[in-house]
């Protein structure tokens, strides 16, 4: 299941991901920890992270099985309706921001100086004005999945990532003055647009279906409401969480959003190409095991539990091993990543210590993404949002109680995240957890991250301090070659304590 997946559509995710991890260096290099840093976060993630929250993950949901029973003029109808709407929305929501533009800076941005309340209202209205292309291009992007176009899909990407890497270099390069955030807004709308143009090309074939002897069949109806309230919550708290946590983190002083922003993406790399990868590449094979079950018997339970063991074991490897590289080479990492140009040695320092704390929380994530996958193939979303719903709450009332430092923000996430695992695998059942876990080949793996972590804390890396790139040295590698091997470590446990993993390869 998993060496079979698309070379090329791996590839491509993985550069849309580097690349993502480095336009977070060049903002980096051009704004360091600073208050501009955390006004030049908002403006470059607002209107993608709204476009996921409201409709890029729904989209996905609802639209993909309805175009599946649908013809190719069908399908176009469908989009043409469901884009008219987008874009109306958007309108509409683009104009509310730029009319409360200056409440929205604050809430966003509630550590911002008196000096910079003006560029963070400027953010939003930059914000709202890429707003309805991001819309429009959640739509398109659900329409090349459904195409299976992953070279128009995860290639949108590298578009807009390349053209906001320049716009921070040339800031970096030329400085940070009072008008960055008018350059960042003009780089973010050529970026949406050129992306837009990209996916239009795409899908150019679409435009001219086939000649057909019988008309064209009408658009079905869209699903109701409800179908689409479901999706809206199950693909965007996610995304919430880390975006909420970020904002508290801001009220921390100037320069602690960018700083958080920078530690999650410590986090957020090996969570979305490993443990979140391995999901996503899990979902049809426990989909079909599923439907096969009814039918099967007893051989048909035991296909799903072994599609279940097989992701849950990949996932929960890789994300010890991620964790146990982050816990000896953060340090080295985040001098390697954001060390650059106004970056400073105290704000790197933050970075890799928040980015320790976060690197526990990709433990659980791996155990929920399994049965979100799971609850999916079953249709029992519901159980998905009320997980993060909870977590949501727990992160809400750890912001609330005035626990607003990082690494007590990074803690309030794992423990969400712990407590939203316990119930997605409760949903399943107690005889699901019983034949669908492999203790022992999770142990393995668990055992051996607790080892890197207690032989880290004993040789002293865990107090190796991070400093800029242009004083790195041989001292400050060193610790990036013992992140790799602690990786390799634990990876090698699991591989030669039991045959969960090498079964999990094969399948």
């Amino acid at each position: 299941m998993f060496l079979k997946a698309g070379l090329l559509s791996l590839l491509l995710l993985l550069v849309s991901r580097v690349l993502g991890v480095l336009r977070e260096t060049a903002l980096a290099a051009a704004f360091g920890s600073s208050g501009m840093a955390d006004v030049a976060v908002v403006l470059l993630t607002l209107p993608d992270w709204l476009a996921g929250v409201l409709v890029t993950g729904a989209l996905a949901y609802v639209l993909l099985p309805q175009w599946a029973k649908e013809p190719v003029e069908g399908q176009n109808a469908t989009q043409n309706r469901v884009a008219r709407r987008l874009l109306w929305g958007s309108v509409a929501l683009a104009g509310a921001m730029c009319v409360f533009q200056v409440p929205l800076g604050g809430l966003l941005v509630p550590g911002v100086s008196a000096d910079l309340q003006q560029a963070a209202s400027s953010a939003v209205v930059w914000s709202a004005l890429a707003l309805p292309a991001a819309m429009l291009a959640g739509l398109w992007a659900t329409r090349l999945q459904h195409e299976r176009d992953f070279v128009g899909l995860y290639s949108a990407n590298l578009v807009v990532n390349s053209v906001l890497i320049a716009a921070l270099l040339f800031l970096g390069l030329y400085g940070t003055a009072e008008g960055a955030t008018r350059t960042l807004g003009m780089f973010l709308l050529l970026a949406v647009v050129l992306r837009l143009l990209w996916q239009g090309w795409r899908m150019r074939h679409l435009r001219q279906p086939a000649l057909r002897v019988n008309p064209p069949s009408a658009a079905a109806p869209l699903p109701g409401w409800r179908i689409w309230m479901w999706a809206v919550l199950g693909a965007g708290l996610p995304l919430t969480l880390p975006f909420v946590a970020r904002t508290f983190a801001s009220g921390a002083g100037e320069g602690a959003l960018a700083t958080f922003n920078y530690a999650w993406k410590l986090v957020e790399l090996p969570l979305v190409l490993a443990i979140q990868l391995v999901a996503s590449l899990a979902f049809p094979a426990i989909a079909r095991a599923h439907a096969a079950q009814s039918g099967a018997g007893s051989s048909g339970a035991e296909g799903m539990a072994t599609s279940v063991r097989n992701a849950l074991v990949l996932a929960w490897t890789l994300a010890c091993a991620a964790a146990a590289a982050l816990l000896v080479g953060a340090p080295a990492i985040a001098s390697l990543l954001f060390g650059w140009g106004r970056m400073d040695a105290s704000a790197l320092a933050q970075i890799a210590a928040w980015g320790r704390v976060g690197a526990w929380g990709l433990l659980p994530q791996a155990l929920l993404a399994v049965a979100l996958t799971v609850l999916a193939s079953v249709g029992r979303m519901r159980f998905a949002v009320l997980a993060y719903g909870v977590a949501l709450a727990l992160l809400l009332a750890v912001g609330a109680v005035g626990w607003t430092a990082g690494g007590a923000l990074m803690w309030g996430l794992n423990a969400g995240f712990v407590v939203a695992a316990l119930i997605a695998w409760g949903a399943l059942g107690a005889s699901a957890l019983r034949h669908w876990i492999p203790v022992r080949a999770l142990l393995a793996p668990l055992c051996g991250l607790v080892a890197v972590a207690g032989l880290a804390l004993w040789w002293g890396s865990a107090d190796a301090a991070p400093v800029p790139v242009r004083e790195f040295g041989l001292k400050q590698a060193l610790p990036l070659v013992g992140s790799a091997l602690s990786a390799i470590f634990v990876v090698a446990i699991c591989w030669f304590s039991s045959p969960g993993l090498r079964r999990a390869l094969r399948s």
